[in-house]
């Protein structure tokens, strides 16, 4: 019995290790209640909802989403927006189609299956509108940066003075938590800079953590049914592991009569 309950840790001790590890990784970043943590963790829909308007409203400007398509909006486990709010959403925004009959291209309100529609048309463009650096696309970026959620979280507030021995170049920012504490993207965020259509108050904190939110189910839109599924299998683990022991023990208490 004792070897089986080793197994039984051994399983859940991997299956853990992700959180375990991100949790040692970002002791240093700024610290927040998500939803999405933890075996049993599940996105919030309403920040999920509130964290698309702020994409939208203050870092679409600059920063693309390729993998997204609209429809995703209304997907199961995302922001679950109805149909007919992502119809209004896709409508709102223009994508280049064609060839026409004339053989010309052509403007279109965008539908459900488009992707987002990208700030620049390529990057060099994205480059020359922001004095020479290029705004990462954020499809993935919760997955792509160490520290995931924690840092994008942390770097949106982490904007400050600089020491006293740490000399800026124009349009260069300090920010405690970015790599090497300098970077190009003046703060994206202040009190009140947008109105929240739930009615949420619209503070620094409350729109960084939406956003975050947000950008942590565009890199892994999937979280939900992965939680799920997971523990399906650490309770069928379970009950196969004590099937097989009674098993073992009937089997061998004959041997052991037989002895």
């Amino acid at each position: 019995m004792k070897k089986i309950a080793n197994i039984l840790i051994l399983i859940i001790s991997i299956l853990l290790i992700q959180n375990h590890s991100f949790s040692a990784e970002t002791h240093k970043f700024l610290k927040t209640e998500w939803t999405f943590k933890g075996l049993f963790g599940k996105y919030d829909r309403a920040s999920l909802q509130r964290g698309y308007q702020v994409y939208t409203e203050v870092c679409a400007a600059c920063h693309s989403m390729q993998y997204l398509s609209y429809r995703n909006l209304a997907e199961p486990g995302g922001p679950e927006f109805s149909e007919q709010e992502v119809k209004v959403i896709a409508a709102s925004f223009e994508v280049l189609d064609g060839p026409n009959s004339d053989g010309e291209m052509f403007m279109r309100p965008a539908k459900l299956s488009d992707k987002f529609v990208m700030p620049y048309d390529n990057v060099e463009a994205s480059k020359a509108a922001n004095g020479g650096a290029y705004p990462p696309d954020m499809s993935v970026l919760a997955k792509a940066r160490k520290g995931g959620a924690d840092y994008i979280y942390s770097l949106l507030l982490g904007y400050d003075d600089p020491p006293a021995d740490i000399k800026l170049d124009d349009g260069v920012y300090y920010n405690k938590y970015m790599y090497g504490n300098k970077i190009k993207m003046s703060a994206p965020l202040s009190d009140d800079l947008i109105e929240y259509s739930d009615g949420t108050k619209a503070t620094k904190e409350q729109m960084a953590k939406d956003i975050t939110t947000f950008l942590m189910w565009s890199a892994e839109p999937h979280l939900e049914t992965r939680h799920k599924t997971g523990f399906r299998v650490i309770v069928y683990l379970i009950i196969l592991s004590i099937l097989v022991y009674f098993t073992m023990k009937k089997i061998w208490s004959r041997v052991e009569t037989k002895v």
